[in-house]
């Protein structure tokens, strides 16, 4: 990465617009930008969510997503290119289903809170759930985007798994819904 980002306050984006990796310039309000920015906010959450207590497949798992969260990034500053691959969906899968094997099931729903290390991991969840909604609108018009919406739909999955493994970590409970208050 040697003399790639020599300078980084360039002003180029003091009138509401900034490039592509391809030189177009855009709107900083463009629907793509919109989503590079909410796919960077969530590889920021990722951080805190690692930075605060995650461990072990978990941890191993959150960091590998930044990875393809950055590439993600990169993608939707190169238009046209693939967004993700089936095998990096199939992983999330994978260690989804390996996440979950150690949790009781469900039997009502979970309110984000109990401790802080397990509400990081509901902002990242609902983040990516931002993400996701805004990679939807996005891929109605970028079919190359099918695999990068899927991963965030998993990612989300796996946030909210995150989350109950922080309680059982941290031996909290897990906050529940009570429909009768």
């Amino acid at each position: 990465m040697s003399n790639r980002l020599t300078k980084i306050v360039t002003r180029g984006g003091d009138k509401g617009e900034t490039s592509l990796a391809d030189g177009t310039r855009l709107a900083k309000d463009d629907p793509r930008i919109a989503l590079i920015g909410d796919v960077d906010e969530l590889n920021s959450w990722l951080g805190v969510v690692i930075g605060n207590g995650a461990e072990g497949v978990l941890k191993e798992t959150l960091a590998a997503c930044q990875h393809d969260l950055f590439d993600l990034g990169g993608a939707l500053s190169f238009p046209g290119s693939p967004m993700l691959s089936e095998e990096q969906v199939k992983r999330l899968d994978a260690a989804a289903e390996e996440l979950n094997a150690a949790l009781p099931p469900l039997k009502e729903f979970i309110l984000p809170g109990g401790a802080k290390e397990i509400s990081f991991c509901h902002v990242a969840r609902t983040v990516c759930r931002r993400a996701e909604r805004a990679m939807a609108a996005f891929q109605r018009t970028a079919p190359e985007a099918a695999h990068g919406l899927q991963y965030l739909n998993r990612l989300s999955d796996i946030l909210f798994i995150a989350a109950r493994i922080e309680a059982r970590r941290l031996g909290v409970d897990e906050v529940y819904w009570r429909k009768e208050r």
